[in-house]
């Protein structure tokens, strides 16, 4: 009941779509910012969240599976462990980033013994995890998974004319990508069934598609796995040695004046639109409600995909929906002014914070109740 106000404030229900929530447009140091989500599990497992300051802006997006514990854990850890290490270094660095995911990864793992006697399922919960750095004109990118950020990008076509492209800034961490597999198969070369392709995908050990994560806890230590509390939640058979990393892919970029806008978001979108489909809809549509535009675009591919409506798939239930689409969360940040500088953006530069709802379903039944 607290948090309802604040809620309100920060956000809106879908228009007529029950397990979608957005905020349209918030100001920032350097332009303006977009955030929206859809809700398709019984229990809400994708987060997003955005820190914004006079000096920094960071944005979060993290996908959980198994649960929604870990990708709720990375919306009260991540943001602090970055700013812990970026004030001890005098700046924020790729060293910096890579020590905070680590942090953050231990602090799981801690709660993951503490929960142990009592929960002990909570060692298979993980979490993707996409988070991005706006400093000045420097731009960070760190990603475990297959969440993804794409960059819009002006490019000139002759004298006059110009046209946005798409850029992947991140690779996804999944095992559908053949360069990921021989990866992880090159790390266990006496496993011939470290992948495996089962149910029309290929997945580590037949269980997970992606090879990095935050939690997973299972997949990277083998002695929790071959507990007795825990059979009846992992594998018939012992693992060995990790088949799963934290190690977080950085990117470190200089912002261009070319360098329109980034999308960051979970696998949910990519899975219904490409790059150049994301980036074309941005670049053609009104910045106010550009997040939600996305989200409900990727519903209705879904809808044409399953010979459905998106009036139909509003009737759907929670749980029910995740057998069209996914959890979809979309952050769109534009690149109005990366010196943020002047334009009067300092006047909107104060610290402010947004973060999408524990459970949209649980929010829209408590308004409803109102």
């Amino acid at each position: 009941m607290c948090t309802r106000p604040l809620m309100r404030c920060l956000g809106g229900k879908g228009g007529g779509d029950g397990l979608l929530w957005h905020m349209d447009l918030k100001p920032y140091a350097c332009g303006d910012y977009s955030i929206a989500m859809v809700q398709a599990n019984s229990l809400l497992e994708d987060q997003g969240q955005v820190f914004t300051s006079p000096s920094a802006t960071y944005v979060g997006v993290y996908d959980g599976h198994g649960g929604p514990e870990a990708s709720r854990f990375l919306t009260q850890h991540l943001f602090p462990f970055l700013h812990k290490f970026a004030t001890e270094q005098g700046g924020l660095s790729a060293e910096a980033i890579r020590k905070a995911f680590d942090a953050t990864e231990m602090e799981f793992l801690h709660f993951v013994k503490q929960s142990w006697r009592a929960r002990p399922q909570m060692a298979s919960v993980g979490s993707c995890c996409l988070v991005g750095a706006i400093l000045n004109d420097v731009l960070y990118v760190a990603n475990l998974g297959d969440s993804r950020v794409v960059l819009g990008r002006k490019v000139s076509e002759g004298k006059e004319n110009s046209a946005v492209v798409a850029e992947r800034l991140t690779t996804d961490h999944n095992v559908s990508d053949e360069e990921v597999r021989k990866e992880v198969e090159a790390l266990h070369p006496d496993d011939a069934h470290v992948v495996v392709y089962t149910q029309g995908v290929w997945r580590i050990k037949g269980i997970i598609q992606v090879s990095r994560s935050i939690g997973d806890i299972y997949l990277k230590k083998p002695e929790l796995n071959r507990d007795p509390l825990f059979q009846p939640f992992g594998f018939p058979f012992p693992l060995k040695r990790p088949v799963m990393t934290a190690e977080p892919s950085i990117l470190m970029r200089k912002l261009m004046p070319q360098d329109l806008f980034l999308i960051f978001a979970s696998d949910g979108l990519w899975e219904q639109m490409s790059d150049k489909t994301a980036v074309d809809i941005v670049s053609r549509s009104p910045r106010f409600g550009i997040a939600k535009r996305l989200v409900r675009a990727a519903i209705q591919e879904a809808a044409r995909k399953t010979e459905m409506r998106y009036d139909d798939i509003k009737r759907i239930g929670r749980g029910g929906r995740r057998q069209i689409h996914d959890d979809i969360t979309v952050i769109v940040v534009y690149l109005d002014d990366p010196l943020g500088s002047s334009n009067g953006r300092l006047a909107h530069s104060l610290v402010d914070y947004t973060c999408s709802p524990v459970d949209i379903f649980s929010l829209n039944e408590d308004e409803a109740q109102d």
